[in-house]
């Protein structure tokens, strides 16, 4: 097999593709030919060392990943050789093989392709477990989707849209606004011209988001909170911005409002029965087509450094898909 190996985590320009032996899969695990992977900011930071989980090293990179089943290990009984499968293992997708415990690999049905699914259970996965459970957003309700032309952002906007809420996407430019409102939000900002704190007022008649879903963190998470409705849900999702926000402890009191964290990898973990359940119900709404991965682009595995570079230009609109064709 190969793959881009991660022997010192210093950031991207010391990965190294290269010929590594194929493993064989152990107890519990399955042995996945990857056809197609996705990048996602924690790739980013895992290869920078800077991520909360710290793999031992080496490791290979890739978090998210697609494919068929090559072998299968003692013990697995729902996956066969040859199974159409994706699957979120944390590491090992940027490669033409991975090794994954079982348990995380979602069986694809019929007609899913191979790059809507590389680019589906984390993203998916992340901001089901957000809004759905923790954030209990009910219909009716208006959701604030920051960083909303993102990978997560764009399924937040969609996974708004099934649960029946008004969804307002804020985004850093027009042309992200734009696609968001194709994707069904229903008003947009574009904070990098407006003021999110009057926008926010005359959108939602002075009272506020009941639910926000902030991947970015930053500066716009205060003026965010600030304008919160009364008995609002802050859900912290990551720190695209790089800065980790401190707020004042006296808003939520003022507000009647919750900071709720969603850390989607731990409740896969923790509570598998209840995340085997969320994955099936988007499985569900992916087959009626109320919900569908946005693929800025494709690129052939071996350029995951041109990948990494557009993602740091910010200019990437919902996902980059690597494929070994």
């Amino acid at each position: 097999m190969q793959a881009w190996l991660c022997e010192n985590p210093t950031g991207v320009e010391a990965l190294q593709w290269k010929e590594l032996p194929t493993p064989e899969p152990k107890a519990g695990e399955v042995r996945v030919a990857i056809r197609a992977a996705s990048l996602n900011f924690p790739d980013l930071l895992i290869v920078q060392n800077k991520y909360q989980m710290k793999p031992p090293l080496p490791f290979v990179p890739g978090s998210e990943y697609a494919g068929t089943v090559e072998a299968v290990g003692e013990g697995v009984k729902h996956l066969k050789v040859g199974d159409a499968v994706a699957a979120a293992g944390g590491t090992g997708g940027f490669g033409t093989h991975a090794i994954v415990s079982a348990a995380l690999v979602m069986p694809l049905p019929a007609g899913f392709p191979f790059d809507d699914a590389a680019a589906f259970i984390l993203t998916y996965g992340t901001t089901h477990h957000a809004l759905v459970d923790r954030g209990q957003l009910k219909s009716g309700e208006t959701l604030l989707v920051l960083g909303a032309a993102g990978g997560v952002g764009t399924a937040a906007i969609q996974i708004g849209k099934v649960l029946g809420a008004r969804v307002i996407a804020a985004a850093s430019s027009d042309e992200k606004c734009a696609l968001c409102r194709s994707i069904g939000a229903d008003a947009t900002i574009n904070y990098a011209t407006a003021n999110m704190r009057d926008e926010l007022k005359q959108l939602t008649g002075g009272k506020g988001p009941d639910v926000v879903y902030d991947p970015v963190g930053g500066d716009l998470a205060e003026p965010v909170f600030r304008s919160i409705a009364w008995r609002g849900r802050y859900l912290v999702i990551g720190f695209a911005q790089g800065a980790i926000p401190a707020l004042p402890f006296n808003l939520p009191l003022l507000k009647g409002a919750s900071i709720v964290g969603v850390f989607w990898g731990e409740f896969a973990r923790r509570e598998p029965k209840a995340h085997a359940q969320a994955l099936a119900e988007l499985g569900r709404w992916y087959a009626d087509g109320k919900v569908k991965p946005v693929i800025d682009r494709r690129l052939p595995m071996r350029e995951l450094p041109a990948a990494f570079a557009l993602m740091g230009s910010r200019t990437v609109r919902g996902k980059v898909v690597m494929t070994n064709d």
